[in-house]
């Protein structure tokens, strides 16, 4: 059993082909109703990839399915969330898929799909306490591994002596950031207590709010007298943050930054030496993966996934797809770029054409 909120009951990585049916449930909605899927992604601040990656995935794969779907943003508001989430099942969704902004709001909006007849995804986020049929993710508590070796590898690159380690995690309302803390926790909380390392600042960062997060590492800078050796930021939009408050005070390459999502920004950032890494995940097989059940539901199938996640709140296994994520370094920016993620023209604007050159991008 893993440590943390969630627990994998199934190991493995699914291929996409590898879901299989399970037979018709006819009391399963959309059985005898039109296919049409909603999906309400949480908003377009804290990452690039909702609306860069998630909506255009998601998007084309139920297009090629030639079923209908209505994709809206919340936009970080709750009450927006619920709107969204009641127009789309009054408009007659048979199939509900949403990212929640927390539990409370999404456990209400999973409840009232459910009560409707309506068959519900968590997508990228489990809603603890929730009745989603399904939950699509990466391995979040590996994400957070590969962001605690990352940092650590990098700190040794540098040669560093006893850094003091300062944390930006993500929202305290996504249980996501949990578990990436549990993840990085993991592998640098040994090495504090071994006292190889110094535990420093540790803030959680509401809403994932790139601002507060430069405000927050302000006072991070400030309140350790700028003796900052390496920042576990949660993903790329918080490492920009804290690299943004590095350049005011000429530490940014002197201070390894890490991050997640793998956005132009931040890889950018890499190719520049200001991030130590990012964390990759391919977008691309989450939203299809998620797409393929959502079409099955929305048909009136359900299917196996060979995994489940336990809901410590809700005291239930959801079937589950949990796919494995990526660490890029500088020198592996370019897989990134090769497996159609982010463009060249992207990343390689202006003063980063010959740094891309120099990582190999071609």
């Amino acid at each position: 059993m893993r440590k943390g909120f969630l627990a994998v009951g199934a190991v493995g990585l699914l291929a996409l082909g590898s879901l299989t049916a399970c037979g018709n449930d006819d009391d399963q909605a959309g059985s005898d109703q039109t296919p049409k899927i909603g999906v309400i992604l949480p908003d377009s601040k804290s990452s690039a990839r909702w609306e860069g990656a998630d909506r255009k995935y998601l998007e084309a794969a139920f297009e090629a399915a030639g079923v209908d779907s209505d994709i809206q943003n919340a936009e970080g508001d709750k009450t927006r969330f619920q709107t969204i989430a009641d127009q789309m099942i009054t408009s007659g969704v048979t199939v509900l898929m949403i990212v929640n902004l927390d539990s409370g709001t999404g456990k209400a909006v999973l409840d009232t799909a459910k009560s409707q007849g309506v068959a519900t995804i968590d997508y990228d986020r489990l809603t603890l306490g929730g009745s989603a049929e399904y939950y699509v993710s990466f391995d979040n508590e590996a994400v957070g591994k590969l962001q605690g070796e990352g940092l650590a590898k990098c700190l040794t690159d540098q040669g560093a002596t006893n850094p003091v380690v300062a944390y930006l995690n993500g929202s305290p309302t996504d249980n996501n950031a949990s578990l990436f803390k549990n993840g990085y926790d993991s592998i640098l909380k040994p090495k504090f207590d071994a006292n190889e390392y110094t535990k420093g600042p540790d803030q959680d960062v509401p809403d994932w709010d790139n601002a507060q997060a430069a405000t927050l590492f302000e006072q991070m800078l400030t309140q350790t007298g700028g003796k900052i050796d390496g920042v576990l930021a949660a993903n790329d939009g918080l490492g920009n943050a804290a690299i943004s408050v590095l350049k005011k005070n000429n530490l940014n390459g002197k201070v390894p930054v890490t991050g997640q999502d793998a956005t132009p920004q931040g890889l950018q950032n890499i190719l520049a030496g200001d991030q130590c890494m990012t964390v990759y995940k391919a977008i691309k097989q989450e939203a299809d993966a998620a797409a393929e059940l959502a079409i099955a539901l929305a048909k009136g199938e359900r299917r196996e996934t060979g995994q489940t996640v336990t809901d410590p709140e809700g005291g239930r296994d959801v079937p589950s797809v949990l796919l494995t994520p990526t660490a890029i370094y500088k020198e592996n920016v370019k897989d990134v770029i090769a497996d159609g993620f982010v463009t060249k023209d992207e990343v390689c604007t202006g003063d980063f054409a010959k740094l891309c050159t120099d990582a190999g991008i071609s």
